[in-house]
């Protein structure tokens, strides 16, 4: 078994070139419509990077959560989970424009006009303002590529030397890395999304982001997985089990997100209380209340309903479209966090809303997949590789 056998398709590279042309066009169309309209290609800019960071560590999460639970699931995916880790630094330098230039289009904390006339702001203004946001943004991105960077170096080190103790120091290092990963995307999500209506808060919104980010990544694996089970080398390496698996995974997950989402409306709502009550009212008082609706359906009851089938989770094609469906509601989700902070009466989102996402995402996909064309698709000495391919008759 060498590097060769199992490196990644031409249809990666195809990929990687279409996204990156798809990308560049995005981001030139946004970048000029911002000259025009900065406020709105920040709040669009908001929504796509959300997203795309989202995906990002959620593969970070859930390769951690592989090297500490072991399972063949994971074995078959690990690649494309540590090549979306990969892409952290790309997220880095993407938030620069944002922590540069966007703070003040979109967060009312960031307006030193808007603070000298709330109460509220100047009592949360030692907390929340420009220089200690950038703070901890450095804090935040420098713990993600520091694991992320470590984790990756492991797992390379690995396809050359069987060293059974590098499997332990994988271990090691995951288990604190998932506790800074809950700490960090908890304040993250604070930071980025929450203060966009600073008198607002939630104890679990950091835990809710968790689980959405757990769910688009987990989607995101599992159409890779199904693109690459198609063809030569790993549509011998694939097999049902493996999406079976896949599929119980992103069961967990969107049952988690829905569980989440429940239980933070269900204690905001129940308290009732003036700072928190409005979060909703934005949401569910509005037209805003038709994407809740959609993502009730479309986001959990459907992909719920679906996912319970043995014979569809089993089913490449099948749940392919599943998977695909849950990213598409991801971002309808993200949306909906951000948009009605912005348009508080009404439903209403902007073309930019979707080009400037498409553009990020373009960015992320040729990145990704350069990642994925540098190393084999297979941890190729990891001690349980090899059993279970033994176990699958290669």
């Amino acid at each position: 078994m060498t590097d060769a056998t199992y490196t990644a398709p031409p249809v990666i590279g195809r990929i990687g070139q279409r996204s990156l042309q798809i990308g560049v066009a995005g981001l030139l169309v946004s970048i000029v419509y911002a000259f025009f309209d900065p406020t709105q290609f920040f709040r669009s800019y908001l929504v796509g990077y959300t997203f795309w960071i989202g995906i990002t560590l959620g593969c970070l999460a859930i390769v951690m959560v592989q090297h500490l639970s072991g399972g063949a699931w994971g074995l078959v995916v690990r690649r494309l989970l540590e090549s979306a880790t990969k892409t952290l630094p790309l997220m880095a330098l993407l938030f620069v424009p944002l922590g540069l230039l966007g703070l003040r289009a979109l967060y009312s904390w960031a307006r030193a006009e808007e603070v000298a006339h709330s109460e509220a702001l100047q009592h949360k203004h030692a907390y929340l303002n420009v220089g200690f946001f950038w703070i901890r943004a450095v804090i935040y991105f420098a713990v993600w590529v520091i694991f992320a960077h470590l984790l990756n170096k492991l797992s390379r080190e690995q396809d050359s030397n069987s060293d059974p103790r590098l499997v332990r120091k994988l271990q090691v290092l995951s288990g604190p890395g998932l506790v800074l990963y809950g700490l960090t995307v908890t304040f993250a999500a604070i930071d980025w999304i929450s203060s966009l209506e600073p008198e607002w808060f939630s104890t679990i919104f950091g835990i809710l982001m968790m689980g959405g980010q757990a769910v688009s990544a987990m989607a995101f694996v599992i159409a890779m997985a199904v693109l690459l089970a198609r063809r030569e080398p790993m549509s011998s390496v694939i097999l049902p089990d493996h999406f079976h698996d896949l599929g119980k995974l992103l069961l967990a997950f969107v049952m988690l997100w829905a569980y989440f989402s429940f239980s933070q409306l269900l204690i905001i709502w129940s308290g009732n209380l003036p700072e928190e009550i409005p979060w909703y009212l934005h949401r569910l008082q509005t037209s805003w209340r038709w994407i809740g609706w959609l993502l009730i359906i479309f986001h959990f009851a459907l992909p719920f309903l679906l996912l319970l089938s043995r014979d569809l989770k089993r089913n490449a094609r099948r749940l392919v479209l599943i998977a695909v469906l849950v990213v598409v509601m991801r971002f309808v989700d993200v949306l909906w966090l951000i948009a009605p902070e912005f348009h508080q009466k009404n439903f209403y989102i902007h073309p930019m809303d979707l080009i400037v996402p498409i553009g990020i995402g373009g960015i992320w996909l040729a990145v990704f997949t350069r990642q994925l064309r540098s190393w084999p698709l297979l941890p190729l000495r990891d001690p349980h590789l090899t059993e279970m391919l033994e176990r699958k008759g290669h």
